[in-house]
């Protein structure tokens, strides 16, 4: 489990199990027993493991307490709290139907193989208004084969990320694969959760025919990197795929430049460049990456100066817009920007982490030999894909030593990248 963000909170273990002790109505303004169930994911002992039980038994009806009921059942299956199962069975009745969608994926989480408790997530199924994605999935992960025609109406939903769930749980429990081409074609959906999902159904399949297809998805390059990455750590550990497969897709998505997406949106008309401007602010990457190739193919003189202009007014703080100008800097070949790029390679704001390896492509495109030594120093982070562009953008300007510094890294994929002309496949 990933834990670089969880532990943000300025709270010791006994302070927020004190916290998510105290009664909602006693709650301080500057308190939240909502951070405090996030926070004891860092703590896997009895002590927090019975105040999140505590937390999940009452049952209050305030929305701020559902709230915390819900958080606290995610972190018990964080956790993987095994003491917990039967507290966090207690909920799939409950009439909150987020309590019971959260209750499922714990339940997922710290497994099980009672058939009563797999029937109970089962029959859910049947339940109206109850959210099902997480639901096919941890009948899949559980390998529970009794679910399999109850499953398979859903195949036909109209909710696509349902749909797409469907499909893949059956492909799952039935080892017949199939159908996933199904599942590939959201890909192309012009809704961007059915994107997301169907994502994250390809992985949870280990379907790695989709990788070169996940790597032209017009989402958020996290999205495809996380899904590239998880694949390669399984299909590779798996002695199912190798390095030298999944390394021209991977390096396709960290450029990230919008030719090689495959684009799900258009314009009626010609925009406008403050229209064009605006759309790199949207929360779907895909229409971002259309105004991307559009400020590409079409404005390219005024583009530079637009982009600082935004930056200057807005994008400096919005994370999604800063990784796009960043990126689009270097696709221009603005050099000017030079130093605004350098300032963002080493921006540890979590917030903007996708734009320091955006700043690192981006400094491999300006062509200027002074990056060198900034990438080099980038390649001591531990941030594997910042690692990975710093190489590439290395070997663009020219430069081969940078391997040398992460020769031996921790990250077998580095070490594989950083030792490519070596023959390099052993990830152990």
């Amino acid at each position: 489990m990933n834990k670089r963000f969880f532990n943000i909170f300025n709270l010791t273990e006994e302070e927020a199990i004190t916290l998510l002790d105290t009664p909602q109505d006693q709650i301080g303004e500057d308190d939240s027993r909502y951070i405090a169930a996030s926070h004891l994911v860092n703590f896997s002992t009895d002590s927090s493991i019975n105040a999140l039980m505590r937390a999940v038994q009452n049952t209050n009806p305030s929305l701020d307490n559902r709230i915390v009921r819900r958080k606290s059942v995610e972190t018990l299956g964080r956790l993987q709290a095994t003491q917990a199962l039967s507290v966090i069975c207690a909920c799939l009745a409950d009439e909150d139907c987020y309590t019971v969608e959260n209750a499922v994926w714990a339940i997922g989480e710290i497994g099980t193989k009672n058939i009563d408790i797999l029937e109970e997530i089962a029959q859910l199924l049947e339940k109206p208004g109850q959210i099902y994605r997480v639901i096919l999935h941890t009948l899949a992960k559980l390998e529970y084969k009794g679910a399999v025609e109850r499953i398979s109406r859903f195949t036909e939903s109209e909710d696509k990320p349902t749909a797409s769930a469907a499909i893949t749980s059956i492909c799952r429990l039935t080892g017949d694969y199939a159908q996933m081409n199904k599942v590939v074609a959201f890909l192309q959906h012009p809704n961007c959760n059915a994107r997301r999902a169907c994502i994250q159904d390809l992985i949870d399949a280990c379907y790695y025919p989709a990788i070169p297809e996940i790597a032209r998805c017009s989402v958020s390059i996290a999205f495809r990197l996380r899904a590239i990455r998880i694949l390669a750590d399984v299909g590779v550990e798996r002695g199912e795929i190798t390095f030298e497969g999944i390394k021209p897709y991977l390096e396709q998505t960290l450029r990230d430049h919008p030719n090689d997406l495959d684009l799900v949106h258009e314009y009626d008309q010609p925009p406008t460049l403050d229209f064009v401007i605006r759309e790199l602010y949207q929360t779907d990457f895909g229409r971002c990456y259309l105004a991307s190739k559009t400020l590409l193919d079409t404005y390219t003189v005024q583009a530079p100066t637009a982009l600082l202009q935004t930056y200057e007014e807005e994008a400096y703080t919005d994370y999604g817009a800063h990784y796009h100008v960043m990126k689009l800097l270097g696709w221009l070949k603005y050099t000017p920007a030079y130093n605004l790029l350098i300032e963002a390679l080493h921006n540890k704001e979590p917030q903007f982490q996708k734009s320091r390896s955006a700043a690192a492509i981006a400094l491999g495109e300006l062509g200027d030999q002074r990056a060198i030594p900034d990438l080099k120093k980038s390649l001591k982070t531990p941030i594997w894909d910042l690692k990975y562009a710093a190489l590439m953008s290395l070997e663009k300007l020219g430069d081969t030593s940078g391997r040398e510094i992460v020769a031996d890294d921790s990250d077998w994929l580095i070490r594989a990248k950083a030792n490519v002309n070596s023959n390099y496949i052993c990830k152990s």
